[in-house]
């Protein structure tokens, strides 16, 4: 397969958009650095957009299989390789980056990954992608086996490395990996209940968001509270106060409302009035 066609060998517009969406990202970042627009340290600031951008992908990665589930749309499993690879790129052109940042000093590189333990947690995350991208093409399949599926199920341990990667080289405002790291625990409520066999259907969906939120919440206070000067008490206020804006909580908690509403509509609303339009027609 290549990234525009199918396994048939057949064009594939679902697999060009993501190509070209997972490319977007990498070239709007490149263009800002040539154009200098990432201001007087542009290595550094095009490393922290890449790294951004890894943890968006990874998590997104993951969020194919409950989306597949939700819109009843076996096409998107076409894309799931693509986006894990397209996280390891970003992963990698992120250590590049970094090597580019500390001047090419691969002796300091290797120092700071075993002295500082954000990079050490990075690093292997790192690895972890890099073992799992060289193992994504059929003939690894193949060769692997039932093995394959069981090596692969370790990007979730994976995405929680670099999740603490993202929270721990974060400073003050840890609010975009509280909100990946939300995001995260939405995917793996439906998970559970993906593995249990129970049906995503609207109250289970409302469930999840629920639990996911409360989940943001409790990981917010407690990194707030173990791990900064920050009194966690006013940040766990500032969900309810909005004093500060939606916090992440809340936009995991409506994220979570979404697929809800749809399948809802999908399998009441909408068939309702189908049905409807239908038996009007035929009594004309």
């Amino acid at each position: 397969m290549t990234p525009f066609t199918d396994r048939q060998g057949k064009f594939s517009p679902l697999k060009t958009v993501t190509f070209g969406l997972a490319l977007l990202p990498a070239l709007v970042i490149s263009y800002w650095f040539l154009t200098d627009q990432l201001g007087p340290l542009a290595v550094k600031a095009a490393l922290r957009l890449v790294g951004d951008w890894t943890i968006r992908f990874l998590v997104i990665a993951l969020a194919l299989t409950p989306l597949q589930r939700v819109l009843n749309y076996p096409k998107i499993a076409l894309i799931r390789r693509m986006l894990g690879v397209t996280a390891f790129a970003y992963a990698l052109a992120h250590f590049l980056l970094y090597i580019v940042n500390v001047k090419y000093d691969l002796v300091f590189v290797a120092t700071e990954i075993a002295l500082r333990i954000y990079l050490t947690i990075g690093f292997v995350a790192l690895l972890g992608l890099s073992l799992l991208a060289a193992t994504s093409f059929d003939a690894a399949v193949r060769r692997l086996g039932k093995k394959w599926k069981l090596l692969h199920q370790s990007v979730y341990g994976i995405a929680v490395l670099g999740l603490l990667h993202y929270f721990i080289q974060t400073k003050a405002d840890v609010s975009p990996a509280t909100l990946m790291a939300g995001f995260y625990f939405l995917l793996m409520v439906y998970r559970v209940f993906i593995n249990q066999r129970i049906a995503l259907k609207p109250p289970v969906l409302a469930a999840s968001a629920l639990i996911a939120a409360i989940l943001t919440v409790i990981a917010e206070f407690a990194w707030y509270g173990l791990a900064t000067g920050i009194d966690p008490w006013r940040i766990a206020k500032a969900n309810v106060l909005f004093t500060f804006g939606l916090r992440p909580a809340i936009i995991v908690l409506l994220v979570g409302l979404v697929p809800v509403a749809y399948v809802f509509a999908r399998d009441s609303g909408i068939r309702n009035w189908f049905t409807a339009r239908k038996a009007t027609v035929s009594s004309l």
